[in-house]
């Protein structure tokens, strides 16, 4: 079975650029055994054979890498701080704030950090990039059409400010979503942006093996421009964050620092 599953991993590489080796492998192991045996196959040579002849099936497995749970200003007392004190210090910064949502999911937060700065900051002007690997939920964010308890911490002004209900769902304004830009990307395969001043990427990090985790924050540390900011999730803790050059700025807070001179005789 492990001989097997190796095998799996390995041509699902070769034909995709996904390296399942740098997630957790119990949990993926677990994921993707269960979605194949739900589809009603045996082994993993007969599953990724099916990936390859069916786009819906090859569409599922990708969504199915990705955890797609997400909401409005999730963990809210974290989206306060960074209203109250992570924004006021990077909009210090001239032209335009350069924000990254990495691995996205369905847009929410996304469209959380642009309602932010449109109620709070009228008249700072920014650019949104939101990217992830699933473009099914790409396309669900394009559309920006949430449920009800995809909205609950959002404040009944914003949600009047931005949304319009139609069918029991929430549409974001169209104004709001032309400051965003969604993409697909692979954290583990793609390029990064560059000088960008707040990088949000919460609750992902979590799945992947510590040596993926090494890659993934010193290509977000690369990607900042001095003094940005990464912003992670609750349970996301990043030890040793002098080695990526960034320091704590606040709880799940991290700022980019200016290197460490290097002196020569």
């Amino acid at each position: 079975m492990a001989e097997e599953y190796g095998g799996f991993v390995e041509r699902i590489y070769l034909t995709l650029g996904i390296d399942l080796r740098l997630y957790k492998e119990a949990q993926m192991k677990r994921r993707i055994t269960s979605l194949r045996d739900k589809r009603g196959f045996s082994d993993f040579d007969s599953y990724y054979q099916a990936l390859l002849a069916e786009k819906g099936l090859l569409d599922e497995f990708i969504d199915r890498l990705t955890i797609n749970v997400s909401e409005f200003y999730r963990n809210p007392k974290r989206w306060d701080v960074l209203q109250h004190k992570i924004l006021p210090q990077l909009l210090d910064k001239q032209g335009t704030l350069h924000i990254w949502s990495a691995a996205c999911s369905t847009g929410e937060e996304p469209y959380s950090i642009a309602i932010m700065l449109k109620e709070f900051y009228p008249e700072k002007d920014f650019r949104i990039l939101a990217t992830d690997l699933d473009k099914n939920a790409l396309q669900q964010a394009k559309l920006g059409a949430y449920s009800p308890q995809a909205l609950r911490d959002v404040p009944h002004t914003m949600k009047d400010n931005y949304f319009t209900e139609a069918d029991g769902r929430y549409i974001v304004d169209p104004e709001l979503r032309k400051a965003i830009t969604f993409r697909a990307h692979n954290l583990l395969a793609d390029t990064y942006p560059e000088n960008i001043d707040l990088i949000i990427c919460r609750n992902v990090l979590i799945y992947f093996t510590d040596k993926a985790k090494e890659i993934i924050l010193k290509n977000f540390s690369q990607a900042l421009g001095l003094n940005g900011v990464l912003f992670v999730g609750s349970t996301e803790q990043i030890f040793h964050a002098d080695q990526y050059q960034l320091r704590l700025l606040d709880t799940f807070f991290y700022q980019k620092m200016q290197p460490a001179a290097s002196f020569t005789d």
